[in-house]
């Protein structure tokens, strides 16, 4: 027996059956029932129709859902074709099922057959699981066959519950929100739409909205308007489903008003109060937020002078008689003398009589003479005694020291005569003095004494010249006292209140007018304070301590980011001569196109204030920021609490994050976690990390990646990849995890990380080689291989190298350059030179030609230069780079080296 394609050409079939013949499965034909009125054969073809064309398909099977129980229909219409049947699944649909319509096509004049079938839901889940369910056309001419498209025939349907539904929050206002929404499972895929408050949410007509590939939905900035119940909404053609309502509320923390004037003194006379006041307005809190921290009140004593009357003292004696025979008497408005307004005295202040003696004229010229002589003598007295004390106080400051060096208690040794010759430009810096010391504790107050400073006098000579032949006795403080009692001191202060308890994070030492170095190891956070910087006779304790990000409220707004740790230095309030420099990381990849940065200073009221904006011309010369590619060093003539702040002004703004794993240094059981923390790019978060993990038991596992995470709104996502599936599953039922945005670039939030939760399929198992991606989402993607075996033994830390040095440096050990050849080259190079050769020349040496307008304003730019290298620099500066510095610019001169075989 022939197949269907031989059917095709034989025109109408001849079998031994009563019936008229269908193809029902191929290759067999079986007869089925006659139906004259709905076969499918064409015995005798549409006269005209030419007998050389295959059949082609003007209505071919499309793909459909079946809702519930109704069957679907699908159709096919064909020409010229004499014979059209439906084949579900590799199966002949049997002819009585089809309904076939016959017609001419008016254009060609050729036979048309257009052939429906009903799909029913049985029919469906007879296969369901197996394969999916399809059907097509065949379709005969003369000429041959032609096959149509396969229709797929689906069940629809839509699940009640959703994979992820939204949660209530509370935002501050201009915070960005992530709603997460994850539809049922349904097919057709559920569509999603937002409802705020029963109203549907149109990013199209919000700009602050948007609705991501994963159906989450953005706002950018929380509004107060934004306050609402969100409700996502999943509908495909079986069903709408809604998922719980999440409360979302915009809540204003509340800010100080400015503080209104001082008001009037209470009293009019004596003492009295005036205060001024400020409230929380600036924005009042709203929805919950936090009412202001601080008073709203202010008073201080004052005093209003009360006016006092002037009053007579008692008449003098009478006078001897006088040559007109008159003597007189005085008095003086003293008792008490008249002051704030008021009134003088009324009446004479000098009394005059006549003297009754019959000698009166003689006696009054004998007394005359007498006083005049008396005066004369005491003239000469008081001259030869102030003569005799000015030559003494000369001596004495002739043979001695200055008297702030040689009374000071703290100075207790001194530098060895040196003499030097200097052979190449690398000796200038490497004479080291012969130090010796004493220690003392110093017990006193935080408060500096009232004492004038002194400057150190130094000769002006030749740069090179030897120190000569007389001795320099230089000192330096002891070192600082025992941590517990340095804090103990330090509780008594109100400002203690705001600092971390513990001295993990802190250094501290007691400084005079030499100065020293404060340092708190693997932070790359220093504080130098240079050279008469505290004034001579002073000695102050000071600290640097480094916050926790969760312990200090920096408030930030819009798109700003804190970009380095917060540190405080202190006590608030000293005096400096000379400004410190404060170092520390940042994690910025600044450009002036795409940052704006602004270095904060909290003040003693608890707020922020924008001390300086880092490119822009200083307001003040009380501050100035040095920024490099991993540090900025602060200039700061007072003592407080700092931190930088950026604000993006573009995109393309990014910051340098750290990512840094952590896995257990022993497998114990069959769960392994791999942790990935990503953390600003700064030694102090990378430090913090170390030491928690070291708690958890956790092992550093390859060197930290950095990553540069733009200012694009896209969430951070992290995967793992290609982990032996024969040795190891992964718990995680996402494919993904992420870190919100918002979360990250702040940077108030330390510590981020997510977990990989991996199982061993055999406890035998002990390695395991797989790769982490951490990449941004619509960004460039990063990532990192790691391979490492799992054992129950304990490995090496992989940790940063830690800083060399003590937390305290005191005096010339704190510096790279001895004290006395410091002195020389900035009395050398302060001045103007000729041809160039001075302070500006060893500023473009350095690459510091970028500051020279603030190193010009201050009294002695070299020593600000030498002060930012020191800082730069220690403790492993090359002095012999400096050196050469140093004697390059002194080249532009010929007598600023010029030597003498004498002075060698």
């Amino acid at each position: 027996m022939s197949g269907l394609g031989d059917l095709g050409t034989a025109g109408p079939c001849h079998m031994p059956c009563p019936q008229r013949c269908h193809p029902h499965r191929d290759p067999a034909l079986v007869c089925g029932t006659h139906r004259p009125q709905q076969s499918a054969t064409v015995a005798n073809p549409v006269s005209g129709a030419s007998p050389d064309l295959l059949p082609h398909f003007q209505l071919e099977p499309e793909d459909v859902y079946i809702v519930k129980n109704k069957a679907v229909s699908l159709a096919c219409r064909a020409t010229p074709a004499t014979q059209i049947y439906f084949k579900c699944n590799g199966e002949w649909v049997h002819q009585g099922d089809h309904v076939t319509q016959h017609s001419t096509d008016r254009g060609t004049g050729l036979p048309v057959m257009e052939v429906r079938i009903e799909v029913t839901r049985q029919q469906v889940e007879k296969i369901f699981g197996l394969e999916e369910y399809w059907c097509q056309c065949v379709a005969w001419s003369s000429s041959g066959t032609t096959k149509s498209q396969k229709a797929f025939v689906r069940i629809a349907y839509l699940r009640k519950n959703f994979e992820q539904e939204p949660t209530a929050r509370e935002v501050s206002i201009e915070q960005g929100i992530v709603l997460p929404c994850r539809p049922p499972e349904g097919i057709p895929p559920a569509e999603v739409e937002w409802l705020r408050n029963e109203e549907l949410v149109d990013p199209a007509l919000d700009a602050n909205v948007y609705v991501t590939p994963e159906h989450s939905l953005v706002l950018r900035q929380a509004r107060l308007a934004d306050t609402a119940n969100y409700t996502c909404v999943a509908k495909n053609i079986v069903a709408r489903r809604r998922s719980a309502s999440a409360a979302i509320t915009v809540y204003v923390n509340g800010g100080w008003s400015t503080w209104t004037q001082w008001s009037g003194c209470s009293t009019s006379c004596g003492r009295g109060w005036q205060k001024r006041s400020r409230t929380c307005t600036n924005p009042t809190p709203l929805n919950g937020g936090a009412f202001c921290e601080g008073q709203n009140v202010q008073k201080t004593a004052c005093t209003t002078l009360c006016p006092v009357d002037g009053a007579w003292s008692e008449w003098s004696k009478w006078s001897v008689c006088g040559a007109e025979c008159t003597h007189w008497r005085s008095r003086e408005c003293s008792e008490p003398a008249p002051r704030n307004g008021g009134q003088e005295c009324h009446g004479p202040e000098l009394d005059t009589r006549n003297c009754t003696s019959e000698l009166c004229s003689h006696a009054a010229s004998g007394a005359e003479d007498v006083a005049l002589y008396v005066g004369l003598v005491a003239v000469a007295v008081c001259l030869v005694l102030l003569l005799l004390v000015g030559v003494l106080v000369y001596c004495r400051k002739k043979g001695g020291l200055d008297a702030d060096v040689a009374d000071s208690s703290i100075l207790t040794a001194g530098f060895q005569p040196v003499s030097i010759k200097p052979s190449k430009a690398g000796d200038l810096l490497t004479i080291q003095p012969d130090l010796s010391t004493a220690t003392m504790t110093y017990q006193g107050s935080l408060c500096p004494r009232q004492d004038g400073p002194a400057k150190l006098q130094l000769p002006n000579g030749h740069l090179l010249s030897p120190l000569g032949t007389g001795r320099h006795t230089l000192h330096h403080s002891s070192p600082a006292a025992e941590g517990a009692d340095f804090v103990a001191r330090l509780s008594t202060q109100s400002y203690f209140r705001s600092l971390p308890r513990g001295t993990t994070n802190m250094a501290y030492g007691t400084f005079n007018f030499l100065g020293g170095r404060l340092m708190i190891p693997n932070t790359g956070i220093s504080l130098l304070i240079p050279p008469d910087a505290i004034p001579r006779g002073k000695i102050y304790e000071v600290y640097l301590t480094l916050h926790k990000q969760e312990d200090v409220r920096l408030p930030l707004a819009g798109c700003q980011t804190l970009l380095s740790p917060i540190v405080s230095c202190g006590p608030p309030g000293v005096l400096l001569t000379r400004p410190a420099i404060l170092a520390m990381g940042h994690c910025v990849e600044a450009s002036a196109e795409n940052w704006s940065i602004r270095l904060k200073k909290q003040s003693c009221e608890g707020t922020w204030e924008d001390v300086l904006q880092l490119g822009a011309e200083p307001c003040t010369e009380l501050y100035y920021c040095q920024l490099e590619a991993q540090a900025c060093y602060v200039f700061t003539e007072q003592l407080g609490r700092f931190a930088l702040v950026g604000e993006s002004l573009s995109m393309a703004a990014s910051k340098r994050l750290k990512l840094v794993l952590f896995a257990p240094a022993a497998c114990p059981s069959l769960e392994y976690n791999i942790r990935v923390y990503c953390l600003s790019d700064t030694q102090d978060v990378l430090k913090e990390v170390i030491q928690l993990e070291k708690q958890l038991g956790g092992q550093l596992i390859g060197a930290p990646r950095v990553l540069h995470f733009k200012d694009s709104y896209h969430n951070l996502r992290l995967s793992i990849h290609d982990m032996p599936s024969s040795l190891w599953k992964s718990k995680l039922l996402a494919s993904y995890q992420e870190i919100p945005f918002y979360h990250i670039w702040s940077g108030l939030q330390p510590f981020l990380h997510c977990t990989f939760t991996l199982e061993r399929l055999s406890p035998s198992t002990c390695e395991l080689a797989c790769k982490i991606w951490v990449w941004q989402v619509e960004g460039d993607g990063q990532s990192f291989t790691v391979n490492f075996n799992i054992d129950t033994r304990f490995s090496d830390w992989l940790v940063p190298d830690s800083e060399v040095g003590a937390p305290a440096l005191v005096g010339p050990s704190a510096f790279k350059i001895p004290f006395l050849i410091r002195q020389k080259i900035i009395s050398s190079l302060d001045p103007p030179g000729t041809r160039g050769a001075d302070w500006r020349t060893l500023a473009q040496k350095l690459n510091l030609d970028s500051h020279l307008s603030f190193f010009a304003s201050k009294p002695s730019p070299t020593a600000m230069i030498l002060n930012l290298w020191e800082a730069r620099h220690f403790p492993n500066g090359n002095l012999s780079q400096l050196a050469a510095a140093v004697a390059e610019v002194g080249k532009q001169d010929g007598a600023l080296f010029a030597v003498s075989e004498a002075e060698c």
